[in-house]
């Protein structure tokens, strides 16, 4: 049986105990690992490693020694409760000794496991899953996880307050980081919440979320756009005493503010044309570009990301001008202009 779409999540999430096989395969190695993971703790339960009910396999060998899996899922444990044979990235040559396991699977036997990497229509694994009328074959994508599997995955790191507007971001934060790297940032915002009652806001998912720009850079490149040119000479010291080039300015500014322009010039509004950059731009520092993208507007922004690239070429020139001071000067004149447009 091929499961297909929401249904894969939902079964790896709580598989049948009852069926005897479950092909996991797919092209990322990660992905297949967390559902693999997923899979067997809710098949075998905690404490299946301790308890010897988890016996890892080599799908490599199972061609040399295809008795091994066969041995594996008869075995019977000391421990009482349900067992599992783990079977690691399986070639399409170990499809004969799986196959005769599934034939001689017993209720009552160790359940098969069997994960895999990217497996084409025609493998002999995938058709041997697929056609059997009781083992699963689930395909992992390259989709980010849905709305359900974040869910569960924030209930098991304790966190069940998740208001729509913190959903939505931690939606947006899935579409910019892998799996396992989501995961992870969930299981830190459920340590610092521990013993929070109180709902999930979008700061604190902003602020558990991996950094993309260092804070004083970004803090610069916010008063420029927002025109506060009162705080632009000392946040630029500082930007300086970091040892951050010229260039490293110039194309952190010219990538904010094609952001501001992309955002301005959006149908939906500003806050959904961040929301859907790559990387995408949530939680409050979302909503702060969207103002300031409102505030310039797509004319005003355009002749902005002009000057940013006149100024990127001048860098890049034979000039022998500062290139320090080339870059202050263009940063200078956007944030008086934004100033005059307040």
């Amino acid at each position: 049986m091929n499961l297909k779409g929401a249904e894969i999540a939902r079964y790896l999430a709580r598989p049948d105990p009852s069926r005897p096989a479950l092909l996991i395969h797919g092209q990322d190695a990660m992905r297949v690992a967390l559902k693999r993971t997923e899979a067997v703790k809710a098949l075998t339960g905690k404490q299946a490693e301790e308890e010897m009910r988890l016996t890892r396999l080599a799908g490599a060998g199972l061609k040399k020694d295809p008795a091994a899996l066969m041995d594996a899922i008869k075995e019977v444990g000391f421990f009482p409760g349900p067992r599992v044979v783990l079977v690691e990235d399986t070639p399409d040559s170990a499809a004969d000794a799986v196959g005769s396991a599934l034939g001689a699977w017993q209720p009552g036997d160790a359940v098969i496991v069997v994960t895999a990497g990217g497996l084409s229509k025609s493998s002999a694994l995938r058709k041997l899953f697929e056609a059997h009328k009781q083992a699963v074959a689930a395909p992992i994508y390259d989709d980010p996880p849905g709305e359900d599997e974040i869910r569960r995955w924030l209930e098991a790191a304790g966190l069940r307050e998740i208001p729509r507007d913190a959903m939505r971001d931690l939606m947006v934060l899935a579409r910019a980081l892998d799996p396992g790297d989501l995961r992870q940032t969930i299981e830190k915002i459920g340590l610092y919440k521990y013993g929070d009652d109180s709902p999930l806001t979008p700061a604190e998912v902003a602020l558990m979320a991996p950094a993309t720009i260092e804070a004083d850079l970004d803090e610069l490149l916010h008063a420029v756009a927002e025109g506060r040119s009162d705080e632009f000479g000392p946040l630029m010291r500082r930007i300086e005493g970091q040892g951050t080039s010229p260039v490293t300015l110039a194309i952190s500014a010219l990538r904010h503010f094609r952001a501001l322009h992309l955002a301005a010039a959006d149908p939906q509004g500003p806050g959904a044309g961040l929301s859907r950059m790559r990387p995408p731009v949530f939680g409050p520092r979302r909503d702060r570009m969207a103002r300031q993208a409102q505030s310039w507007g797509v004319g005003p922004l355009e002749e902005a990301v002009h000057a940013l690239l006149d100024t990127d070429l001048a860098l890049r020139s034979s000039t022998r001008a500062p290139q320090m001071a080339l870059v202050e000067r263009a940063l200078i004149r956007l944030a008086m202009l934004s100033r005059g447009r307040r």
